[in-house]
């Protein structure tokens, strides 16, 4: 079997300072946190579905792994929620690092009660098809973004950041270099004296 890259170097970093050390590149376009605290950070696990079907998801359950987050690119879609309640229930189960969606979700409230972070494009109560076609392991598209399996994938109250599996040691260290230096023009922001 072969052996899939974790991060614990990555931690959960700020998405806008991944973004930052990145040159500003790699946000995922439109994708959101469905509930208020949600944050993620873990190597991707990509499926690619037909839109608004979630037949690839259930397939990926059956092969992702502990920390992992479930990335689908399910065409932008906004008619047909990909996962609700009881696929966040599995997520959970298998201790999924978080989900992202280039497509909607349903039973928001019920998300956040289960703690499982999702991100995504829209939300629509109206459930999805189960009948394919779909993709799992392969190079995929959300927000904009390619995202390869392996990637390192960041989710805070600002979105979604996605990092080359190649890059993210030189990101890390980049991000710890831009917070330092945020930290002292913080200091100086909070020395300053009004005039007059």
């Amino acid at each position: 079997m072969q052996e899939r890259d974790v991060y614990p170097v990555a931690g959960s970093q700020p998405v806008a300072t991944v973004s930052d050390a990145m040159d500003r590149f790699g946000v995922a376009d439109g994708i959101r946190p469905l509930w208020r605290g949600a944050v993620l950070s873990g190597p991707a696990f990509t499926v690619w579905t037909r839109p608004g079907d979630n037949k690839g998801l259930h397939a990926a359950f059956e092969e992702i792994r502990r920390g992992e987050v479930l990335v689908v690119n399910g065409g932008g879609d906004s008619t047909r929620a990909l996962i609700g309640e009881l696929v966040a229930q599995k997520a959970k189960a298998l201790q999924v690092g978080g989900i992202v969606l280039d497509g909607a979700a349903r039973d928001v409230e019920e998300l956040e009660a289960l703690g499982v972070p999702v991100f995504a494009r829209a939300v629509t109560p109206a459930g999805p098809w189960k009948t394919g076609p779909f993709r799992v392991g392969c190079t995929i598209a959300v927000g904009g973004v390619p995202v390869s399996p392996g990637d390192w994938v960041v989710g805070d109250g600002d979105g979604v950041a996605v990092v080359p599996r190649g890059e993210v040691e030189v990101v890390v260290a980049r991000v710890g270099e831009l917070i330092a230096g945020e930290a002292e023009r913080r200091a100086a922001n909070q020395a300053l004296v009004p005039r007059g």
